[in-house]
């Protein structure tokens, strides 16, 4: 039980930093802002990673019980626990900044869909990847740099695609920035498909360049 309360606080604090850096007013000051969002799922990591291992991300859940190392009976709770936190970060975040309700958002416009499926699933399957590589391989086990590893790959992902999808890498932050008013509930789809099939993707990625290490 306390792993599932684990993901629920990590995914919480991930979107809490998100919402409050990315929607006005006092929101992040130029261009800071994947730089505190990459820093609190960082944080997030070490604090939680002996615990639960940490995944904050129903598209991670996904590759790491693909790639063996997730029991297939935690995988909805843990989807469930990251839903939960995302949308009870989202909420705190609208009471904080003094916002009793949000305009819709605009769904992402039909000639750009392809290329919002394709920078989220490039960054989703660059942090899945990297999560398998330093968190549940066991080349790299004992390590002392994994999350921020992992913390950098969103970081770069922010700053690399943000603009084009909205940088979410993540089906429970796409709950929450729906919240938030920053994603169009009926663009949903478009993060749930390129986000798992990255997650998908980069499990077999990974047992093909490491078949040994099961």
């Amino acid at each position: 039980m306390m792993k599932y309360v684990v993901e629920l606080i990590g995914t919480f604090f991930l979107v809490l930093t998100i919402g409050n850096c990315v929607l006005a007013p006092n929101d992040a000051v130029g261009n800071m802002a994947p730089l505190a969002i990459g820093s609190a799922l960082m944080v997030m990591i070490f604090a939680g990673g002996h615990v639960s291992g940490a995944h904050y991300n129903p598209a991670v859940t996904l590759a790491v019980f693909l790639r063996g190392k997730c029991p297939a009976a935690d995988v909805l709770p843990y989807i469930a626990a990251q839903v939960v936190g995302a949308a009870a970060a989202a909420a705190i975040v609208l009471y904080l900044k003094g916002l009793s309700g949000i305009p819709p958002a605009t769904p992402i416009p039909a000639d750009n869909i392809l290329r919002a499926i394709v920078a989220e699933f490039l960054y989703t399957f660059a942090l899945c990847y990297v999560v398998l590589n330093v968190a549940t391989a066991k080349g790299t086990s004992g390590n002392s740099f994994y999350g921020l590893a992992i913390g950098f790959t969103v970081l770069t992902g922010a700053y690399s695609v943000g603009a084009i999808s909205g940088g979410a890498f993540n089906p429970a932050v796409a709950v929450g920035l729906i919240v938030l008013g920053k994603v169009a509930a009926t663009s949903i789809w478009v993060y749930l498909v390129a986000n798992f099939a990255a997650g998908a993707a980069a499990a077999l990625v990974f047992k093909t360049i490491n078949p040994t290490d099961k």
